[in-house]
């Protein structure tokens, strides 16, 4: 590892397998509480490979979850890693009004920082799923008094994306006392690429995500952001059916091999929080 590279950030959205948008027409919210919960073993387990690599990351972490499994909550903190908001219930933002969205802020901040015992200054929507029909959003989470949200993929997608936004961090027009930091992306030619984890780092080779981080620190001088899923490492959890094929392919592919790819990226990079690397940064440049 070049040390002096940029530091990236290691983020991970926690959520259960059966809160992912794609599951949404066929697991209804009435029955989350039914189902089997395997949230809180996985992310206990990604803890765990944390503490082996001395990693410090944010868990972008659902209200729901939290009110749920507070001793989860506590560890995290415990452990020295940073909390932040990924809304209550995994509502996409482009489901809410203005005011819905301030109100699933507020409570899913509330819960965590009561639980936490700390102060939550992030916040990741939902699917990414703020983008150019919605900026308003930014504009709440900064009257909120969020410092930054990781919440715009700058990338062409069926489901999410802004292609046309900086692939870097930003302050929004229309919000300048928050930063927009968005995931990470790799430019070819005209298009942005996808590289910042999730069923991404599952469907390319490893060494072709390596490559990509090496080439935004080394060459563009920039820190990434890595985020992944509880439910990635865990291939035993409960299979879906009546899936379209494309569901079926994002969401079970390479399963099995993520934590092994994971180990190799924790080795082969330097990672922190998202406040650390990207907040500390914004304050040292203004010094």
């Amino acid at each position: 590892m070049n040390l002096q590279s940029p530091i990236n950030a290691m983020t991970v959205d926690v959520e259960d397998y059966f809160q992912v948008s794609a599951f949404e027409s066929h697991i209804a919210r009435n029955q989350w509480d039914s189902l089997p919960h395997r949230v809180e073993q996985n992310t206990h387990r990604i803890l765990d490979l944390f503490d082996q690599h001395q990693v410090k990351a944010t868990f972008f972490t659902l209200g729901w979850v939290a009110e749920r499994y507070p001793q989860l909550v506590k560890r995290i903190v415990s452990d020295g890693h940073e909390l932040a908001s990924h809304g209550y219930q995994h509502t996409r933002v482009t489901e809410q009004t203005l005011e819905q969205f301030r109100q699933d802020l507020r409570i899913s901040r509330q819960i965590l920082e009561d639980i936490g015992g700390r102060s939550v200054v992030g916040y990741r929507a939902a699917s990414y799923s703020i983008g150019a029909k919605n900026l308003w959003a930014l504009e709440v989470l900064e009257d909120e008094g969020f410092q930054y949200s990781s919440s715009i993929y700058p990338v062409k997608h069926d489901l999410y994306g802004m292609p046309g936004a900086p692939r870097f961090a930003f302050r929004p027009d229309n919000a300048p006392n928050l930063l927009e930091i968005p995931i990470t992306t790799l430019k070819i030619l005209d298009r942005n690429l996808p590289c910042g984890g999730g069923g991404f780092f599952r469907l390319y080779p490893y060494q072709v995500s390596k490559w990509a981080y090496r080439y935004i620190n080394n060459h563009e001088k920039q820190s990434g952001i890595f985020y992944f899923h509880p439910w990635e490492i865990d291939p035993e959890q409960p299979r879906q059916h009546n899936l379209s094929f494309k569901t079926r392919f994002r969401h079970y592919l390479n399963l099995g091999r993520m934590q092994n790819r994971l180990n190799n990226l924790l080795a082969d990079f330097a990672w922190d929080t998202m406040q650390n690397v990207f907040l500390t940064k914004q304050t040292d440049k203004s010094s």
